[in-house]
């Protein structure tokens, strides 16, 4: 039968017990090795035709798994992070954040501790004072801390820093207000 492959049958139990002995004794390379030795005979004498192995079609696209690294080997969260971050876009908002989150080291333990960013859009970094003076001081120091965040950020990144200053109470109640209207002095006299 062309393209067929046979294995050869134990022998015949009409030769010397010996020889079968020895064929149930083999294991593991042993019984490898004559079961080749078997099977080169047959195919010196014609009995059997190896069969030609033809390749899959690889099934939409998808690739059989090769002995080299690639992208279907499990990777680590680093650089899977990385590659998301990179193909999402979020490389420079990550960047920003982290630069937050180290606030203190950039600025100072008295500055961070009176000045918190508070947002980050479109290369302008907002940053909110807790006083009046603090939003001075700041404001006199915004080219240095520009300088800074752009060394750590990558050049470009901030822009701008705007200081706000502190959240004070509205002093408006209810929809309609007058315009230069008393506000805090009718309390503080």
């Amino acid at each position: 039968m062309k393209g067929s492959f046979s294995v050869p049958e134990p022998p015949d139990s009409s030769e010397s017990g010996s020889e079968s002995e020895q064929v149930h004794d083999k294991q593991g390379l042993e019984l490898a090795k004559s079961l080749a030795a078997r099977l080169k005979q047959q195919a010196a004498k014609g009995g059997i035709i190896p069969v030609k192995r033809r390749r899959r079609p690889r099934i939409g696209g998808a690739q059989i798994s090769s002995a080299r690294p690639d992208d279907r080997d499990p990777q680590r969260l680093t650089n899977t992070l990385g590659r998301l971050m990179r193909d999402q876009g979020w490389e420079v908002d990550v960047a920003v954040h982290g630069v937050m989150a180290r606030w203190p080291s950039i600025v100072g333990p008295e500055m961070a501790e009176h000045c918190k960013p508070e947002s980050y859009d479109d290369t302008v970094l907002t940053v909110r004072t807790s006083s009046t003076a603090w939003k001075v001081q700041l404001d006199l120091l915004v080219p240095q801390l520009l300088f800074r965040l752009n060394a750590e950020l990558g050049e470009g990144t901030v822009s701008q820093v705007k200081v706000l200053g502190p959240n004070t109470y509205t002093w408006r109640k209810g929809p309609r207000t007058v315009r230069g209207g008393r506000g805090p002095r009718d309390t503080y006299g």
